[in-house]
Protein backbone atom coordinates (compact mmCIF):
# COMPACT_ATOMS: atom_id res chain seq x y z
CA UNK A 1 0.00 0.00 0.00
CA UNK A 2 1.25 3.40 -0.68
CA UNK A 3 1.07 6.08 1.74
CA UNK A 4 1.05 9.71 1.46
CA UNK A 5 2.99 11.11 4.53
CA UNK A 6 2.40 15.03 4.66
CA UNK A 7 3.06 18.33 6.90
CA UNK A 8 6.49 17.17 7.53
CA UNK A 9 9.24 19.18 8.71
CA UNK A 10 11.25 20.43 5.84
CA UNK A 11 14.28 18.58 7.68
CA UNK A 12 12.91 15.51 7.59
CA UNK A 13 15.26 12.92 5.33
CA UNK A 14 14.19 9.61 3.48
CA UNK A 15 15.94 7.80 6.18
CA UNK A 16 14.06 9.41 8.74
CA UNK A 17 10.41 8.03 7.42
CA UNK A 18 12.02 4.77 6.44
CA UNK A 19 12.84 4.73 10.30
CA UNK A 20 9.86 5.54 11.80
CA UNK A 21 7.39 3.80 9.41
CA UNK A 22 9.64 0.41 9.88
CA UNK A 23 8.55 0.10 13.43
CA UNK A 24 5.04 -0.61 12.00
CA UNK A 25 6.43 -3.48 9.59
CA UNK A 26 8.49 -3.85 5.96
CA UNK A 27 8.95 -0.52 4.46
CA UNK A 28 9.54 -1.22 0.43
CA UNK A 29 10.16 2.73 -0.51
CA UNK A 30 10.44 5.91 0.81
CA UNK A 31 10.25 9.58 -1.24
CA UNK A 32 10.41 12.39 0.11
CA UNK A 33 9.05 15.06 -2.78
CA UNK A 34 11.80 17.80 -2.88
CA UNK A 35 11.69 21.20 -5.06
CA UNK A 36 13.70 20.60 -8.79
CA UNK A 37 15.26 23.71 -7.92
CA UNK A 38 16.52 23.84 -4.83
CA UNK A 39 16.59 20.46 -3.67
CA UNK A 40 14.25 21.50 -0.73
CA UNK A 41 11.59 19.01 0.96
CA UNK A 42 8.16 20.40 0.05
CA UNK A 43 7.02 18.98 3.48
CA UNK A 44 5.68 15.84 1.83
CA UNK A 45 6.17 12.25 0.41
CA UNK A 46 5.61 8.53 0.06
CA UNK A 47 6.17 5.42 1.80
CA UNK A 48 5.18 2.19 0.28
CA UNK A 49 4.80 -0.55 2.20
CA UNK A 50 3.62 -4.12 0.88
CA UNK A 51 1.62 -5.27 3.34
CA UNK A 52 -1.32 -3.71 3.69
CA UNK A 53 -2.30 -4.61 7.89
CA UNK A 54 1.20 -2.92 8.59
CA UNK A 55 0.55 0.20 6.49
CA UNK A 56 -2.92 -0.21 8.13
CA UNK A 57 -1.45 -0.06 11.55
CA UNK A 58 0.91 2.80 10.41
CA UNK A 59 -1.79 5.05 9.39
CA UNK A 60 -3.45 4.63 12.75
CA UNK A 61 -0.44 5.32 15.04
CA UNK A 62 0.69 7.95 13.17
CA UNK A 63 -1.80 10.03 11.40
CA UNK A 64 -1.71 13.58 14.00
CA UNK A 65 0.86 12.50 15.96
CA UNK A 66 3.93 15.35 16.61
CA UNK A 67 6.55 14.00 14.34
CA UNK A 68 9.35 16.44 15.24
CA UNK A 69 7.06 19.29 16.36
CA UNK A 70 4.31 18.77 13.52
CA UNK A 71 1.34 17.03 13.78
CA UNK A 72 2.33 14.73 10.43
CA UNK A 73 -0.94 13.50 8.47
CA UNK A 74 -0.67 10.15 7.04
CA UNK A 75 -3.17 8.10 4.84
CA UNK A 76 -3.40 5.72 1.98
CA UNK A 77 -2.27 7.71 -1.01
CA UNK A 78 -4.77 8.37 -4.13
CA UNK A 79 -3.62 7.08 -7.60
CA UNK A 80 -2.86 10.26 -9.87
CA UNK A 81 -6.28 9.68 -11.95
CA UNK A 82 -8.53 9.59 -8.91
CA UNK A 83 -7.42 13.71 -7.90
CA UNK A 84 -9.11 16.66 -9.40
CA UNK A 85 -7.33 18.76 -11.75
CA UNK A 86 -5.83 21.80 -10.51
CA UNK A 87 -6.48 24.87 -13.53
CA UNK A 88 -3.55 26.42 -15.35
CA UNK A 89 -3.37 29.79 -15.35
Amino acid sequence: MKLYVGNLPYSVTSDDLRTTFAEFGEVASVDVITDKYTGQSKGFGFVEMPNNSEADAAIKALNESNYKGRPMRVNQAKPRSDRPSRPRY
